[in-house]
C-alpha cells in the first residue's frame, strides 16, 4: 500500500462512540477488524492525495477551522461500495452544510496552488464513515445486520479537522472548528 494522506473531519464524543461500537461488534463477530487494527478513528474524509504540502495545509486548515462551526451530522444511511474492497459505510444526510462546508475547503485549498483529486471535487464527492473494510463476500448479509442494529439515523456533530498520513494511520495535526489550535507532530 502506498503512502497518502487524508484531510478528515472527526466527530464529537458520542457520535464517535456509536461508530466505534458498530467496529467492535463486526470485531467481535470476525466479521472485520481492518479499522481496529490499523488504529483509524471514526471520520468522513473530505480530500484525500498521495502527496501534500504539509506546512501549507496546516496554514490552510487552521485559518478554515476557525471560521468553522462545529457541524450537524445525521447517518440515515448504510451502504457498500462495488469495488474489491468490500467497504460498509455510514452514509451521512448531504444536508447543504455539509456540502458547503467540503466545497468551501476545496476553494481554500484550489485558492492556495492544492489541486484537488477528481473523486473529491464537490461535484463527485461522497460523504461516507467507514465501518468495516475488507469484509468477505460470505460475510457481509453479517455485517449489513449488525449495522441495521445501529437504528439509523445515529446524529451527532463534526467537531475537529484533522490532516491524518497512512499507512500507518497517524494524525499530523488537528483543529477544533471554530476555535483554537488543538494538537501538532
Amino acid at each position: 500500500m502506498s503512502q497518502g494522506y487524508s484531510i478528515e473531519l472527526y466527530f464529537d464524543p458520542a457520535l464517535e462512540n456509536q461508530v466505534l461500537k458498530a467496529w467492535n461488534i463486526l470485531a467481535r463477530r470476525q466479521i472485520s477488524t481492518q479499522l481496529i487494527e490499523i488504529e483509524s478513528r471514526p471520520h468522513l474524509t473530505l480530500v484525500s492525495s498521495p502527496f501534500v504540502d504539509i506546512t501549507k495545509l496546516e496554514t490552510i486548515l487552521r485559518n478554515f477551522a476557525v471560521k468553522q462551526e462545529p457541524l450537524p451530522l445525521s447517518f440515515s444511511s448504510i451502504g457498500t461500495f462495488s469495488n474489491d474492497n468490500n467497504v460498509l459505510f455510514l452514509g451521512p444526510t448531504p444536508s447543504l452544510s455539509l456540502l458547503q462546508f467540503q466545497s468551501q475547503l476545496c476553494d481554500a485549498m484550489k485558492k492556495e496552488g492544492i489541486e484537488i483529486g477528481e473523486e473529491y471535487r464537490p461535484d463527485k464527492w461522497i460523504p461516507y464513515c467507514s465501518v468495516a473494510e475488507d469484509v468477505p463476500k460470505a460475510r457481509l448479509v453479517d455485517a449489513f445486520n449488525v449495522l441495521h442494529g445501529l437504528k439509523v439515523p445515529i446524529n451527532g456533530y463534526a467537531m475537529e479537522i484533522s490532516l491524518v498520513e497512512y499507512p500507518p494511520v497517524r494524525e499530523l495535526f488537528s483543529f477544533n472548528l471554530g476555535t483554537h489550535y488543538i494538537s501538532e507532530i
